[in-house]
């Protein structure tokens, strides 16, 4: 995260959302050699106190939690994008990256397996109501016995979520017409992800956070 506390203005429930919302991320846990990483898509409940997630039954991770819970963080990343110093229209600028990143930081332990189905079908049908209206698939779709068989592969994963951050690097600390000089050109000529929208977070960083 960066340090500067003007990019971390943000309420919790702000960076709760946005997590929640995203619904995918690095999950790091600390490891023997080095931190242990798995790109994971999680559900985040509304208080944003509780955090599900599967992992491959022989994931480093879940093996490791075997021995029981463990500190852990889920980095959610958003939209990024390089700032060259000619986009501010003023001179004694450096180049920069802006960005939205979330960090949700907890306790993980396994859950029984018997939790299992009930989570993949949470977890589906969260996915699937955002393509409506396209008729949701549901796990009584697949041919009896194959979801069984699949789901030995996987265990059911919660954490207890113990905090939350957030850096919205959008130029803050620029003046008005500095900053929405960069975010014009961002949109137009940015090299990263999602330039339209942090485009417009850009814009509206006046009014977030203060």
């Amino acid at each position: 995260m960066h340090p500067n506390p003007v990019f971390h203005t943000q309420e919790d429930a702000t960076n709760h959302a946005y997590a929640r919302d995203r619904a995918f991320g690095v999950l790091a846990v600390s490891g023997a050699a080095a931190p242990w990483l798995s790109h994971i898509p999680f559900l985040l409940d509304e208080e944003g106190g509780t955090l599900w997630l599967h992992l491959l039954r022989s994931n480093p991770i879940a093996r490791a939690l075997k021995e029981g819970a463990l500190p852990a963080r889920i980095a959610v990343s958003g939209p990024d994008s390089y700032v060259s110093p000619d986009w501010y229209g003023v001179i004694d600028q450096v180049p920069t990256w802006n960005y939205v990143a979330v960090h949700v930081t907890g306790t993980l332990e396994l859950r029984p397996q018997e939790e299992l189905h009930a989570l993949l079908d949470r977890q589906s049908a969260f996915f699937e109501d955002r393509l409506l209206p396209k008729e949701p698939w549901t796990t009584p779709k697949m041919s009896p016995g194959v979801m069984e068989k699949m789901m030995r592969a996987i265990v059911p994963c919660r954490m207890a979520v113990t905090g939350v951050d957030g850096t919205w690097k959008l130029n803050q600390n620029k003046p008005d017409d500095v900053r929405l000089r960069a975010a014009d050109h961002v949109e137009a000529f940015g090299q990263g992800s999602d330039l339209a929208v942090l485009a417009a977070l850009m814009r509206g960083a006046n009014r977030q956070g203060k």
